[in-house]
């Protein structure tokens, strides 16, 4: 459909692949499968507290690639249990005494480049969002799928990254 000069609908921008997963993003002109306006304030609920917004490959490939210290990873998302759970779990967990060096979060369906970079840093896991991963020295250390967060309150997810804390921070 074409409406003044522009496409309207969804059309295809990026195509990722590896050994484990094909990832196809979706997105408009903007390269944004949300509207930026509905997404700020769900981003800014992390940023607001202290997470690191990173929103492209190189950002993601430094923060996650550091050899020394810790790092939490929330990939963000506009669902629900991102809402109620995820992003409220990964706040409380980070007043726990032992915690990650650095707080991070890149947000599904906006920072697109981000995202599929932050996700090949979370491999074997398949792309999940909202996610949660901790690294220390660089590696993948402890990670929660959407299915571990969808369902159980932020309050249980807080204390599984708090037991994730105690032992790798």
């Amino acid at each position: 459909m074409n409406i003044a000069g522009k496409t309207a609908g969804p059309q295809i921008y990026s195509v990722r692949t590896n050994p484990f997963y094909s990832l196809i993003i979706i997105t408009n002109k903007n390269n944004d499968m949300y509207p930026v306006e509905l997404t700020i304030p769900m981003s800014k609920d992390l940023t607001a507290f202290g997470f690191t917004g990173l929103t492209n490959a190189d950002e993601v490939n430094t923060a996650l690639s550091a050899t020394e210290g810790t790092a939490l990873l929330v990939v963000n998302s506009v669902c629900g249990c991102a809402a109620a759970n995820a992003r409220p779990g990964a706040k409380m967990a980070s007043h726990n005494a032992k915690k990650p060096d650095n707080l991070y979060t890149v947000f599904a369906g906006v920072d697109g480049e981000a995202v599929a970079t932050a996700r090949e840093h979370l491999l074997p896991y398949p792309p999940s969002s909202p996610a949660i991963g901790l690294f220390k020295d660089g590696k993948l250390v402890h990670f929660l799928e959407r299915h571990h967060i969808e369902g159980r309150s932020a309050e249980i997810i807080a204390e599984n990254l708090k037991m994730a804390f105690d032992r790798f921070c």
